[in-house]
């Protein structure tokens, strides 16, 4: 195949069209996919996606064991499918031709069909989204509106490519994404997330263009997903930015994060914005900071639960986005304008989702409520202790602190603050907060999060040399840290530090009992573990965990450090208690 062209063929009620090209503007040919209905039609809006993941390798294909979860877990996801066309976290044309789309799904710069050099979350790559948008718009089976959805990656570059304000963009759906890539996705709290270190070449560089017949090919064309060429470990190296070791060689937020980093004020079209309570990492507070500080009028918050992509494809999640789109990209009175702006699936102890709709984030109703953290009997009490404050190791179990067993149901919905006083032996110190929950018999209750299935209530990181608060950005329930300079701690000092922890949902049931665990390391649950989620690293935070020797040298971060309370101290977490 040559110029632009692709092939086309009807298949399964569907007109296919196999490795279209898309022009950049410096001369590289992108390549994309696009479903839509056969014959003559009259030209429709477009859901567009722009990723790395090999747009022509099936779901089945290259996620058998996620595939496998989700048919079993939310079989609605897969039927009334043939399921033929299932690609991982992309919308099934199958499910939204028939109902007036065109799906398009393209090949990112250096990935699957479309060559070039492989840079994910660039300027560039940002660049080339924007341009398969207008030129999707301008093809004669669209109607000029072109709407973007999907999980992730095709989430997180909806909100940069948004806030470079194409002309034909009407709507979008980012999914369980994220929006501020220094905060949640390469650093937290200024610690170094080891998340990309893993993804990278697992997900991205496996699929590079070149990869050629390494890669299973297209089930209905034959041709290699990631390109006819296949090129040596060496030439694909060449072509490829190494984004984890750019990322360790930035430590603040620098000019680097900053050219990866939405404009979020910029975006002006509507939006709705669904995140996932387990998404400690990554797939949450992304999705509620984007609904907070984007331009746009009309915007919508979706947050809910489970794994990270089931509940895209259930029909509740899909239905949820088609009216959503049905009514900005093709001006549907289906009665959305009346759609609550918060949509919740608040969680329960007992592993219950109940659905409860919201006019706005945090809920105006939150009782913020202080609790003070004290080390002599392990309890959140209501007012100051007298205890001066107790010792852990960097590398063990830390400090956990307990309100009393609930005597009524309690809701905490929002976000979470800590202010921590504390003191090193070192000139630095890493703080881990958890929040955790605990059953009557004294087990801990863990929920699968969207990726690890021993997730605790919520997490959260601060490294101290990192304290210092953009005050015009900070909340008192969300301190804001601008990660734009190190100050160390002076050996023995108690010093003061504001943690943000992420937004959380929990109704503690009578006879439960809330937690704070304050620590050196990552979480670890402490119940059993199957030998799967063994050989898979899922102890409590699946790959979002932060143990690299570089960023944390021994010499500096495995040492003791004392959590300081009392009058002189209080160090305290403040809780978003949802009266009733």
């Amino acid at each position: 195949m040559s110029g632009l062209d692709g092939e086309q063929e009807v298949r399964g009620g569907l007109l296919v069209e196999w490795d279209v090209g898309i022009p950049m503007d410096d001369g590289v040919v992108l390549r994309a996919d696009v479903f839509r209905p056969p014959g003559d039609h009259d030209p429709l809006p477009a859901l567009v996606t722009h990723g790395p993941y090999a747009k022509g390798l099936a779901f089945q294909d290259g996620y058998g064991r996620q595939w496998e979860q989700l048919a079993r877990e939310a079989p609605d996801a897969v039927t009334g499918t043939s399921n033929a066309y299932q690609n991982w976290e992309t919308p099934d044309p199958e499910k939204w031709v028939p109902d007036g789309y065109v799906c398009v799904r393209v090949d990112s710069r250096g990935t699957g069909s479309s060559p070039g050099v492989l840079d994910v979350w660039s300027a560039r790559e940002t660049v080339d989204f924007a341009a398969c948008i207008e030129w999707v718009a301008e093809q004669p089976w669209c109607d000029g509106k072109v709407g973007l959805c999907g999980i992730s990656y095709f989430a997180m570059n909806q909100w940069q490519v948004a806030g470079l304000r194409p002309p034909h963009l009407a709507a979008m759906a980012p999914w369980e994404g994220a929006s501020d890539f220094y905060r949640e996705l390469f650093f937290h709290g200024g610690l170094r997330s080891q998340f990309v270190d893993r993804w990278y070449p697992r997900q991205v560089g496996s699929v590079q263009h070149g990869q050629g017949q390494r890669v299973p090919p297209n089930r209905f064309t034959g041709r290699p997903v990631a390109g006819r060429s296949t090129l040596s470990d060496e030439a694909l190296a060449g072509n490829r930015r190494d984004i984890a070791a750019d990322a360790a060689a930035h430590p603040l937020d620098d000019e680097w994060h900053h050219r990866r980093t939405p404009d979020l004020e910029r975006i002006d079209v509507p939006l709705l914005s669904a995140g996932n309570w387990g998404g400690a990492g990554l797939h949450l507070r992304g999705n509620i900071e984007g609904f907070l500080r984007a331009g746009s009028s009309q915007k919508w918050l979706e947050v809910h639960g489970g794994t990270h992509y089931t509940a895209y494809y259930t029909d509740d999640g899909r239905l949820l986005q088609k009216r959503f789109f049905d009514h900005f990209l093709k001006g549907e009175r289906n009665g959305w304008e009346k759609e609550p702006r918060v949509r919740l699936q608040v969680r329960h102890a007992d592993g219950r989702f109940v659905e409860r709709h919201e006019a706005e984030w945090p809920l105006a109703r939150t009782v913020w409520t202080r609790r003070y953290l004290d080390p002599a009997s392990g309890e959140l009490r209501p007012t100051v202790p007298a205890a001066p404050g107790a010792p852990y190791t960097a590398g063990g179990e830390g400090l956990t602190f307990s309100l009393p067993p609930a005597e009524e149901p309690l809701e905490l919905t929002g976000p979470i603050a800590l202010t921590l006083w504390v003191s090193s032996s070192t000139t630095d110190a890493d703080v881990f907060a958890v929040v955790r929950l605990f059953d009557p018999a004294g087990d801990e209750v863990v929920f699968h999060g969207a990726n690890d299935p021993h997730a605790p209530i919520a997490q959260g990181w601060l490294r101290a040399s990192h304290r210092a608060l953009d005050p015009e950005r900070s909340q008192p329930y969300r301190p804001y840290h601008p990660h734009d300079r190190i100050e160390p701690l002076v050996p023995g000092r108690p010093t003061e530090l504001q943690v943000e922890v992420w937004p959380t949902s929990i109704v503690v049931l009578p006879g439960y009992r809330l937690a704070l665990t304050v620590r050196g390391t990552d979480y670890h649950y402490g119940g059993e573990i199957s030998a799967e989620h063994r050989a898979m690293d899922y102890f409590g935070c699946a790959h979002f965990v932060h143990a690299d020797p570089a960023d944390r040298p021994a010499e500096v971060f495995d040492h003791e450090v004392t959590l300081h309370a009392g009058p002189e101290h209080p160090s305290s977490v403040l809780l978003p208690v949802i009266p009733g």
